[in-house]
């Protein structure tokens, strides 16, 4: 840098670019500008908005008002970006962003979310919800009805009743929205066509009437004044439900027999004695679910056996798979083996299979009836493999002893292959035997690297929802049991089958076990690095 001095007037000329500076600016420019560049720019940035647009679209009609907000936030800090010829670094870092709060931060917080709601078959919705369902579910036909001539009307894949009234007067209505007056198209004294929506041909009613007599179109948005139904497409009757709901009380009262359900707080109307009234709609439950996971009786014990044997399953699986894949890779890679290099591509097949094919494939294997191990391996025995639940257990650790020594082979071998020959000729000097040469110093120089993936395994292995459910679906399946759990379910089937199986599924409970297995990871994972930590001092 250089300085000019004149007369009272004193400038500095910048130092010049070096050639790695310059690189960078050719770089940027080369980003941010140019006719093609700037084509790309625009049509992937206007698909991104169209997606944003019909998000807040979406998001609006169900009132997530907050939602859409961060949705229009986040599109106009993206257009700004990829706008800006200065913003190099965030064009590369904005898409991975985005994918991580989309994929692992919504979904970690959502799944904490859950946990504390009651969410689950019977309250997967609102108060209203709950309540237009319950009135639609009891509806009866009034005796005395009027029949109202009606017209099937379609909006957008939505389907819908134009009603003529007793006085001549048209209104529009579906499931979800009450009559509201509208100005008709009528063909003498019934109402055809409305502005905004397509009239089914008798073709159309014909093919979608198990959709149309379906259709339940209340009257006000008062639940008691009941609903229109029609039979046939062409004509309609009034409905009214067996169920009163008072708004101001809370209560729903069933006018057939006078019970009087009341809303005490559990997110369903509930009897004086005990009765629910299902559906219900969401809550938000604290640590209920969370309390019930460990103290509910009719979870203890599955929970106990599961969890003995998610432990046990993930631990003798790291230590099978660890040490056959260290013992061939000490084998293969001794130089005085012939033909090194195809068993190792042999032996690393099994890895580049996926694994849940890899799974099917035992499971067909391991048949009793008819699988190839009894048939032609055993000559016709009998093993129930998949059947009985020890025999259960131990093709479990088989199939994934098979899927996982790959992994540890390859991580061995690099391992092995970078500590220095020097060592062991050293030792071997010295009078060391081979055993005391690995023990002493190979195996824990292997450790050092080799200790954060056997972590790193154990976790997988906690979670390792693919062999279980692919080779035995977590069976052979507890009789006794509450839920539908068997003996080779580990606590992520279980916690599977908990929100996703049988007639009643409980999301919320499932979430509170994955926070649990979560936390039981994770305190395992920091209490594992922090011992592995001594072994770094042997570097």
């Amino acid at each position: 840098m250089s300085t000019t001095i004149d007369d009272d007037v004193t400038t500095e000329t910048p130092p010049k670019p070096t050639k790695r500076q310059r690189q960078a600016a050719n770089i940027a420019d080369a980003a941010s500008g140019g006719i093609k560049m700037l084509l790309l720019k625009l049509v992937l940035l206007g698909i991104l908005d169209a997606i944003a647009v019909y998000a807040v679209l979406v998001l609006a009609g169900f009132g997530q008002w907050l939602i859409a907000g961060v949705v229009v936030i986040v599109a106009a800090i993206v257009n700004w970006i990829y706008f800006s010829r200065r913003k190099l670094p965030a064009k590369y870092l904005t898409p991975g962003i985005i994918f991580l709060v989309l994929f692992q931060v919504f979904v970690l917080v959502y799944t904490g979310y859950i946990a504390f709601t009651n969410y689950g078959t019977g309250h997967n919705g609102s108060k209203e919800q709950a309540v237009s369902s319950l009135m639609a579910s009891s509806l009866q036909r009034v005796e005395d009805s009027p029949t109202y001539p009606v017209t099937v009307v379609d909006q957008l894949g939505t389907l819908g009743l134009l009603v003529t009234d007793p006085d001549g007067d048209a209104y529009v209505g579906t499931n979800d929205q009450p009559l509201e007056p509208v100005d008709a198209e009528f063909d003498g004294d019934k109402a055809v066509a409305v502005d905004g929506w397509t009239s089914l041909q008798f073709a159309d009613v014909l093919a979608r009437t198990d959709e149309i007599t379906e259709l339940a179109v209340p009257f006000s948005d008062d639940p008691n004044d009941g609903a229109l139904r029609t039979p046939d497409g062409s004509s309609a009757y009034q409905y009214v439900s067996t169920l009163e709901y008072d708004e101001a009380a809370g209560t729903m009262t069933d006018v057939t027999t006078g019970t009087v359900y009341s809303d005490i707080g559990t997110g369903a109307f509930t009897s004086a004695d005990g009765d629910e009234l299902l559906p219900g709609w969401q809550i938000t439950v604290g640590f209920d679910n969370f309390v019930r996971a460990v103290s509910d009786p009719r979870l203890a014990q599955p929970l106990v056996y599961v969890t003995l044997w998610t432990f046990a399953f993930a631990l003798i699986s790291v230590a099978s798979t660890f040490f056959l894949g260290l013992f061939l890779a000490i084998v293969f890679n001794d130089m005085r083996m012939r033909g090194r290099k195809y068993y190792r591509v042999l032996m690393i097949l099994p890895y580049a299979i996926p694994s849940f094919l890899s799974a099917l494939i035992w499971a067909g294997m391991m048949n009793e009836s008819f699988g190839f191990i009894n048939q032609v391996l055993l000559g016709g025995a009998s093993v129930p493999w998949l059947t009985d639940p020890w025999m259960a257990k131990l093709s479990v650790l088989i199939v994934n002893l098979w899927l996982g020594f790959p992994y540890m082979f390859l991580v061995c071998m690099g391992a092995l292959q970078s500590i220095p020959d020097e060592l062991q000729e050293a030792a071997t000097v010295d009078g060391a035997r081979p055993w005391a040469v690995f023990r002493l110093i190979k195996l824990p120089l292997l450790l050092v690297t080799v200790a954060p993936l056997l972590i790193a395994s154990f976790a997988f292995n906690f979670n390792n929802f693919n062999t279980i459910y692919m080779l035995t679906d977590g069976g052979p399946r507890d009789s006794n049991a509450p839920i539908p759990v068997g003996f080779t379910d580990i606590l992520i089937t279980m916690v599977y089958k908990v929100a996703f199986t049988g007639q009643s599924r409980d999301y919320g409970l499932a979430s509170a076990y994955s926070i649990i297995i979560f936390i039981i990871v994770a305190v395992i994972s920091i209490i594992a690095f922090r011992r592995t930590k001594s072994l770094e001092e042997l570097n």
